[in-house]
């Protein structure tokens, strides 16, 4: 699939690959908690990342950072639907909201969001309802345990067989509940109960779940897998986050979620012009 369809909005990945902007409205997010909590910054932030390029921005008003405990969905609500609200307003840029409660969802959309990044991949329940009435789109992701267990010696017998059977179950059971299959997208969730070698290895493997036949989301940025690698600090990564987000496209990957949208996005170009000769006649032909 080569267009993503997302309320009344379409994305296409015919020509590039697209960046979502990470706006965290949050006290406490692993790398950029609290610099973006009010308001009027975030929103300031979002319109520079449209600036730098941004194709989607995705607003989330609680941290899935490894422990972290749940924000009440009044409180999450409070964060997001102000910021989701002036942006679209200043925008036409399809924004996001990073949420698992369809509370929070459907109010999102109904403020102007279009697209749900659901780390829960429509387990909560009433989620799949939401998407489905609205004709959002969303993003399913692949987690082991919750935020707050996830990271406590996550193992697979098959990496990546694991991750893949259960993309594959959870866009079933989107598509029986009446989502489009042209709304969905698939996040193998870097970093979502996963070691430093399992990241690595599922950036290496994408293309083993890209036949899954649905546009492919990588977050990688600024996570703790490139920190223990290189031995820096979070906010040190860039070069790291540079590096896996181009390895991600090289590999399939179809959206990189980064936090510093104007210098991935850079990196981002060059790889796609790379990436359009690497496959002559048949890429030219999509186009």
């Amino acid at each position: 699939m080569q267009v993503l369809y997302a309320c009344n909005k379409r994305l296409s990945f015919a020509d590039k690959t697209l960046i979502m902007g990470i706006l965290n409205v949050t006290p406490d997010s692993f790398s950029d908690g609290g610099i973006y909590y009010e308001t009027e910054k975030a929103v300031k932030h979002g319109l520079e990342m449209v600036e730098w390029g941004a194709d989607i921005i995705d607003v989330g008003g609680e941290s899935t950072r490894p422990g972290a405990v749940p924000v009440p969905v009044e409180e999450e609500q409070r964060r997001v639907l102000p910021v989701i609200e002036s942006l679209h307003e200043q925008t036409d840029v399809p924004i996001s909201v990073d949420t698992y409660k369809p509370e929070t969802a459907e109010k999102a959309i109904e403020k102007g969001a279009s697209i749900v990044n659901d780390v829960y991949a429509l387990r909560k329940p009433g989620m799949v309802d939401v998407i489905s009435e609205y004709g959002a789109g969303v993003v399913l992701m692949h987690m082991k345990g919750t935020p707050a267990t996830m990271q406590q010696n996550p193992q697979y017998k098959d990496l990546i067989g694991e991750i893949r059977s259960f993309l594959e179950s959870r866009v079933r059971y989107a598509v029986e509940n009446g989502v489009d299959e042209r709304s969905i997208v698939v996040d193998p969730g870097i970093g979502f109960g996963k070691t430093l070698e399992h990241n690595f290895e599922i950036i290496a493997r994408l293309s083993e779940i890209k036949t899954l036949g649905y546009p492919l989301l990588v977050g990688p940025s600024r996570k703790s897998f490139i920190a223990k690698t290189l031995g820096l600090p979070y906010h040190q990564l860039l070069e790291g986050t540079i590096s896996a987000a181009v390895a991600a496209i090289l590999n399939g990957a179809d959206i990189i979620r980064v936090h510093d949208v104007e210098q991935v996005g850079k990196a981002v170009k060059i790889v796609d012009k790379i990436k359009f000769y690497r496959c002559g006649q048949t890429c030219r032909s999509s186009h």
